[in-house]
């Protein structure tokens, strides 16, 4: 096993890193742009992968991705360098949940991208932001030759640093630009008359819960990298990311945790219960509150956990399953949110891809039960998600993993921009209130692309 492995200080946003990097072929960045209460401690980057695994239609891909984790490995005592070093980064689709649970599918595929797209990154630049740190990891892989993968390592490692020596402030000035044409795939109508008919299905005892979400869409011919900017600054998150794909690329601004592995110990935070900000003091305090003393918020969020647990049993330890955080109150800059925290460790005979399995797609983006919920959302919903409500993120060559939930997220692809919003739909939820909380998750987007005055699509 080749690697060179060196550590800076570094006291500067991120974000000036990967100004340096935006260029290059298939760049990535986990980006924790909001360090608060122990998440957002580092930031990741990396660029030209040395090859990818996607999804075929219809095609499960953990066999070949397992495959692919047994060939090329770290020693774990690594770690302690930083919990990314190098190995996959990219997205697992909402639609991959289809495959893996065999759901019949009703909805065309517009889009037709991979249900999974997964780069393998031999060198990557952690960011601590705790210890201001910065290190650069290169390793040899996936050369077999001992000569070739020291070679490798050394010239991946002197590229980088070279990169790292010109970095330079992006500047402050935003590009000017505007989104046009937005529309969504729901009328205000239609998406109440669809809480309706999911209100229906939860009388009947089909579900508990669902997650109902409208596709917006715009022509916008922006630059990736200046709308990512705009997105970070309007709201910025511990668990955004940038991802060059080729053909298109996910600009995700998103506060949900889906799953961390670090060794054996595994953490989950579904996410249940919005309000929006206040414009004074006062407003903001009483909406806060609103939100912390409601009842169906606070059911909502109960009835995911309980989901999340039982998930997480399938391939935990029993007894080491415990809800450490019950229900924590999250500030944004747009919206209060209310999360839960979740932790277990692995079975001896588990690992990180039967925990996905196991845990795909979240069940706090989906509702309870799981399958029945995907089926009402496949009835309902007029597009497929594609990856929105999937997850992003690395599944690194020492053990580690994590991957968030792509919500508060663009799909950018031939001059098109594609995102989604929802919210949970329960036996008490008034329609009218259920379509204004998806224009209030979908403010800060709006926002970035130049939308100043909240659309109604009559």
């Amino acid at each position: 096993m080749s690697y060179i492995y060196k550590t800076y200080k570094y006291d500067k946003d991120a974000f000036a890193v990967f100004n340096a990097l935006r260029d290059k072929r298939g760049v990535f960045f986990l980006d924790s742009a909001l360090n608060f209460d122990g998440l957002g401690r580092y930031s990741f980057l990396g660029f030209n992968p040395e090859f990818t695994l996607k999804g075929a239609r219809n095609e499960n891909p953990f066999p070949l991705l397992r495959n692919y984790l047994n060939k090329f490995s770290l020693p774990k005592n690594l770690r302690r360098l930083s919990p990314f070093l190098c190995g996959f980064l990219g997205y697992f689709s909402y639609d991959l949940g289809f495959i893996l649970e065999k759901i019949k599918r009703r909805i065309s595929d517009d889009l037709k991208l991979p249900s999974v797209y997964l780069g393998f990154y031999g060198a990557v630049i952690t960011i601590d932001h705790i210890k201001k740190s910065l290190t650069v990891f290169s390793s040899g892989l996936p050369e077999k030759s001992t000569r070739l993968a020291r070679l490798k390592a050394k010239e991946r490692f002197k590229e980088i640093a070279g990169l790292l020596a010109k970095i330079e402030e992006a500047g402050s000035r935003e590009s000017v630009f505007k989104a046009r044409n937005l529309k969504s795939n729901f009328s205000q109508s239609e998406y109440i008359r669809a809480v309706n008919k999911a209100k229906r299905y939860i009388s009947a005892g089909d579900i508990y819960q669902l997650n109902l979400s409208q596709r917006f869409t715009a022509d916008c011919k922006a630059d990736a990298f200046s709308l990512y900017r705009r997105l970070r600054g309007i709201f910025p998150a511990a668990f955004c990311s940038y991802f060059d794909a080729g053909d298109f690329k996910i600009l995700s601004s998103s506060p949900e945790r889906f799953l961390q592995v670090n060794g054996s110990r595994v953490i989950t935070r579904p996410m249940k219960g919005t309000r929006a900000r206040g414009s004074v003091e006062d407003e903001d305090n009483s909406l806060r509150e609103e939100l912390l003393n409601s009842e169906k918020d606070r059911a909502e969020l109960l009835m995911i956990v309980d989901l999340e647990r039982n998930d997480l049993g399938r391939v935990c330890e029993y007894k080491s399953i415990k809800v450490t955080r019950p229900r924590i109150l999250e500030t944004y800059t747009t919206v209060f949110q209310t999360t839960s925290e979740i932790k277990g460790m692995l079975h001896k005979n588990k690992d990180r891809l039967d925990l996905i399995k196991a845990c795909f797609p979240g069940g706090s983006i989906t509702g309870c039960p799981k399958i029945r919920a995907m089926e009402i959302i496949e009835e309902l919903e007029p597009a497929r998600r594609n990856i929105y409500t999937g997850a992003l993120g690395y599944l690194d060559l020492a053990g580690n993993m994590d991957l968030n939930i792509l919500i508060r997220t663009l799909l950018l692809k031939n001059d098109k921009i594609y995102f989604n919003t929802g919210g949970g739909i329960v036996a008490d939820s008034i329609p009218q209130a259920e379509y204004e909380e998806t224009l209030i998750k979908a403010k800060a987007i709006f926002k970035a692309l130049g939308i100043e005055n909240e659309p109604r699509f009559s």
